[in-house]
């Protein structure tokens, strides 16, 4: 109950401190306008950091209805400061000056990383342009917490339930424990397994039963495609067209040249060229250490086996 209006009063502090930053009518400096940006907003931090780490590890229904309220306001936020215009002057003038202004060479790339951010936020658009890129990026951010939250109930919902001592073989006691306990909790006799990290990490890597690994395998990596009440297909379709509008509206052809454009890359041909060499140079050794494990396995069960990703 008290994340909403914690959010609420830190957006506010936030938002104050901007605008104190933007109105300030000294001559745009890096300490009054780089650094004063970096430490505004702790608070929000602070928040933010509670709040995201728990709806992404320990959520609950309340907390994904809570989300979806402050998804918007959020992106609101950070679209109010990342097209406030007076502050994007006061960034550029710094920017411009960064080179000669005395600054060391960290400040120099702070500066740049926050003119780049604006940059790539909208704050070079036009007026018009500004408008679309607000809706374009509350939207992705609303897909985007939907796919989330549907990947984490379909994570939650499913639950494999053991209840023959062979179906445990080759887990290690502790591994055992946590399951018999998991099961406990829900008011089931025997050992559940999940699909969160502990669980299904430590099963795939210890269980003998080959049959429960490619089952359990194959529900992780179906997770919300198989349609369903959490079924992200359609939010998948969305992101992907919303990141490309986005994308086409800043001037560049694709949303991997978007987000490329300061990474060592620079763009998706040099990507894929990385790639290709990386397929040429490791395949062979790829397909030997496959065969070392076939091998490996073939000894193990007396007969040949077929190499699966569960295994």
């Amino acid at each position: 109950a008290h994340y909403e209006p914690a959010f609420d009063k830190a957006m506010a502090a936030h938002q104050a401190e901007i605008d104190r930053i933007a109105a300030n009518p000294q001559t745009p400096t890096f300490r009054n306008t780089i650094e004063a940006m970096e430490y505004a907003g702790e608070m929000l931090s602070r928040v933010s950091s509670v709040f995201f780490n728990l709806l992404s590890s320990e959520s609950n229904d309340e907390m994904m209805e809570l989300s979806q309220r402050l998804s918007p306001k959020l992106s609101e936020h950070a679209n109010n400061i990342n097209l406030n215009e007076a502050l994007f002057r006061r960034v550029k003038a710094v920017y411009d000056a960064r080179s000669n202004a005395g600054l060391t060479p960290e400040q120099i790339r702070l500066t740049e990383k926050y003119y780049e951010n604006f940059e790539n936020s909208g704050a070079t658009l036009t007026p018009g342009g500004k408008e679309t890129y607000r809706a374009l990026s509350m939207a992705l951010s609303k897909a985007t917490l939907d796919f989330g939250q549907n990947n984490l109930r379909e994570t939650n919902a499913y639950e494999l339930l053991l209840t023959d001592k062979g179906d445990v073989a080759g887990l290690p006691e502790s591994l055992v424990e946590a399951a018999a306990a998991r099961a406990k909790a829900k008011g089931k006799e025997g050992w559940l397994i999940d699909l969160t990290a502990p669980s299904y990490i430590g099963f795939m890597k210890y269980s003998t039963r080959r049959d429960l690994r490619e089952q359990l395998y194959r529900a992780y990596n179906t997770r919300s495609v198989m349609g369903g009440d959490y079924d992200n297909k359609d939010n998948v379709q969305q992101i992907v067209n919303l990141r490309l509008q986005i994308a086409r509206l800043l001037g560049y052809q694709s949303y991997a040249d978007y987000v490329l454009k300061n990474r060592m890359a620079k763009n998706a041909g040099a990507v894929f060229g990385l790639l290709g060499q990386l397929a040429d140079s490791f395949t062979p050794v790829a397909r030997k250490e496959v065969e070392e494990v076939a091998q490996y396995a073939r000894q193990m069960e007396g007969k040949p086996v077929d190499i699966q990703p569960w295994d």
